[in-house]
């Protein structure tokens, strides 16, 4: 189970929202993204890990692939199909959607993956992608990309999507926020102990200045939407 998931399930869902906004937003997005669609649709989450959003699609046809190997501590026994992104193990129009959730940065090909999600979707199929911009290296050595929402957008484009929409999650406030919590984890001993309220009480309070940034050029990452012709 990931940190963000366990304090999920230890504190209240509004502070959840405020403290891990990426991971909450991430939430939002899959959850509404499965409202969408029809029941009985046919979903592929491609790069599932253990398939966390599988949850959300009980009303569709859910499918996790994954290669099972980002993680060495995660269980990937629940996977439908062990594949690679860039070569899928599926006819063409084989699904009516696709998620990437967090997983684009950890491809080598992250191109010809994005392809292989539209070749897979039926005509009018949607895809919904989750990737960082600003975040630190995790799953090593697995871990090759960053994305801006130019860059995305180039990729899913490149790939012959439509309607694409891409949403940045969060500024540059949010941005340090989530460096400070994290940053006691950079200290050993009884030393971390005593630092982490140095990092931990502007971390709360710079959140609420997140507004001051409308660019959103800084951001901890990036929601996207588009659409097969």
């Amino acid at each position: 189970m990931t940190p963000a998931a366990t304090l999920r399930r230890a504190v209240p869902a509004w502070l959840f929202r405020y403290l891990l906004s990426f991971e909450a937003g991430i939430e939002e997005a899959v959850a509404g993204f499965a409202r969408s669609l029809p029941h009985g649709a046919r979903v592929l989450d491609a790069g599932a890990g253990e398939g966390q959003y599988r949850g959300h699609f009980h009303e569709q046809r859910y499918c996790g692939l994954d290669l099972g190997i980002g993680d060495r501590e995660w269980n990937y026994a629940g996977l439908d199909v062990i594949g690679d992104l860039s070569r899928m193990p599926f006819r063409v129009g084989a699904f009516d959607a696709v998620i990437n959730i967090v997983t684009l940065e950890h491809l080598c090909e992250p191109a010809q993956a994005v392809q292989e999600m539209q070749r897979v979707l039926c005509s009018g199929g949607r895809v919904l992608i989750v990737a960082p911009q600003d975040w630190e290296v995790h799953q090593a050595p697995h871990d090759y990309f960053r994305y801006t929402r130019y860059g995305l957008r180039y990729l899913l484009e490149s790939a012959g999507f439509t309607d694409i929409h891409v949403f940045p999650m969060g500024g540059f406030f949010r941005v340090v926020s989530r460096r400070l919590l994290t940053a006691p984890k950079l200290f050993r001993g009884w030393w971390r102990w005593l630092l982490a309220p140095l990092f931990t009480i502007p971390a709360l309070v710079l959140p609420l200045l997140d507004s001051l940034d409308p660019s959103r050029d800084f951001t901890l990452g990036y929601t996207c939407t588009a659409r097969k012709p």
